[in-house]
């Protein structure tokens, strides 16, 4: 995380933000920085990814999970994710990332992140991540959110990340030689 200064703000000010539900879609402000640029003078491609990791961290801290999840010693790592490009930003474009809980199986959550501003997606990021315990081991999804009081029954799953996820484990294969 190379943004310490927007980690610690986004902890600040999270905990002052209106409380949702798991399914409900979180919207968090930005804007996009000097620093964020690259030599073409728009938001670099690296910096989305560290933006989706702090808008991840409102999320869970506005459904309430990040207590029950420090609680209980475990921690979320980032299995895969991807974006896709649609319009740059700017330098000092304001901007939110909206985040979504789309679907979670037997090892591992998926959301979606859409960057809009004014009123357009500009990019969007697919994550797919698990949580794991201190002591070792994985947690699984359910009893994650049974640990913060929130529904168990996963939705549908949506056809693009059927799509993703079966990608994804092909290319997994391909790469560890299992082909």
């Amino acid at each position: 995380m190379n943004k310490y200064f927007r980690l610690i703000w986004t902890y600040l000010i999270s905990r002052h933000r209106s409380k949702m539900e798991a399914f409900d879609e979180c919207s968090t402000p930005f804007r996009c920085w000097p620093n964020d640029l690259d030599v073409l003078g728009h938001m670099n491609n690296g910096v989305y990814f560290s933006l989706q990791d702090l808008a991840r961290t409102d999320y869970m801290i506005r459904i309430g999970a990040l207590k029950p999840i420090t609680d209980n010693g475990w921690y979320p790592v980032v299995t895969a994710e991807r974006i896709r490009f649609k319009k740059s930003l700017k330098p000092f474009q304001k901007f939110e990332i909206r985040t979504k809980l789309s679907y979670w199986d037997d090892k591992c959550i998926y959301l979606i992140h859409t960057f809009v501003a004014n009123g357009e997606a500009y990019a969007w990021g697919t994550i797919r991540t698990r949580f794991l315990k201190k002591a070792g081991g994985l947690v699984n999804p359910e009893e994650l959110l049974q640990a913060i009081g929130k529904s168990t029954q996963a939705p549908p799953i949506p056809e693009f990340l059927k799509s993703w996820i079966e990608s994804e484990e092909a290319h997994e294969s391909l790469v560890q030689g299992k082909r």
